[in-house]
């Protein structure tokens, strides 16, 4: 049977809007639109519950703000990019115009498992007071007014170092080319299940990035933190979703028991990707001798 899809659209972003009409007749003319809302609506569509795959338009962004939303229904996400990079989202208009028939009829999809984050604060008293779900990464930052902050590292209940700088990035191997990268992070192909660990120009010699397996448990304890007026050493959950932190708050960082499931682009794979996208190991260029 044709898959029932639910389009949604990040009307903010122009050319995402413009092309919502042809990605609409794609649907309607290969599988069934079972509606269509806007990425901004602050609840979700009861129809997302009837649908068979969802039709992200937006940019990497967009697709991780839904991605959280729709990862308790367990069905397949495809992004379609109209940012900036479109890392995550893997396909633009051409390569979803030659999927359509296959991806939005009755052939079976190539979907990649993604690997999720959950995240927990607890306070002093024991009680957990923010939790969230993270499918790029966690990010302690450091905030106004940008002094050193110290964290405390432990996994799996082992003791690790006592870290200051400017902050610590927890990241799935999914996220490990977003600011895990930036940092000096490694990049970690999709296909392990891991988890890097990256400092913010730490206050070492010796702090270096590890990668340790999916199934850890992560603990960080803030033991210096900034506050300036509300907005001091922040959490951010992949970009977009913030708490502050308080001295000795505990951050505790381990495997979701979901996975996000994100339909692939057939034409096109993860290392072309890095090379094209992100330019991977691209030769210094040269003056030509004439």
């Amino acid at each position: 049977m044709p898959r029932r899809v639910l389009l949604i659209v990040n009307k903010a972003k122009a050319d995402a809007l413009a092309a919502a009409e042809k990605v609409r007749g794609l649907i309607e003319r290969h599988g069934v639109l079972a509606g269509e809302v806007e990425a901004s609506d602050s609840v979700l569509s009861p129809r997302a519950s009837e649908a068979d795959l969802f039709v992200i338009l937006g940019g990497d962004g967009t697709l991780l703000g839904q991605l959280r939303r729709l990862v308790p229904l367990g069905k397949p996400i495809l992004g379609v990019n109209f940012g900036k990079l479109g890392f995550m989202a893997e396909f633009d208009m051409p390569a979803l115009t030659r999927a359509a028939s296959g991806a939005f009829g009755d052939e079976p999809l190539a979907v990649h498992e993604t690997p999720l984050l959950s995240v927990r604060v607890t306070g002093l008293d024991g009680r957990p007071r923010f939790e969230s779900i993270a499918a790029n990464d966690c990010v302690l930052t450091a905030g106004p007014p940008y002094r050193m902050i110290r964290m405390a590292l432990s996994i799996d209940g082992n003791v690790g170092p006592t870290v200051s700088g400017d902050g610590l990035i927890v990241s799935t191997s999914t996220g490990s080319t977003a600011y895990n990268l930036s940092a000096g992070g490694p990049i970690v192909s999709p296909e392990l299940d891991a988890i890097a660990i990256t400092p913010i120009a730490a206050h070492s010699l010796s702090f270096r990035p590890v990668v340790v397996p999916l199934s850890s448990r992560v603990n960080i304890i803030v033991t210096r933190v900034n506050n300036d007026d509300g907005h001091g050493t922040t959490l951010v959950v992949d970009g977009q979703v913030l708490t502050q932190l308080s001295e000795d708050d505990a951050v505790e960082i381990s495997r979701h028991d979901r996975r996000a499931l994100l339909v692939r682009n057939p034409h096109t794979s993860y290392w072309s990707t890095l090379i094209t996208k992100l330019r991977w190991a691209e030769a210094p260029r040269l003056r030509t001798l004439s």
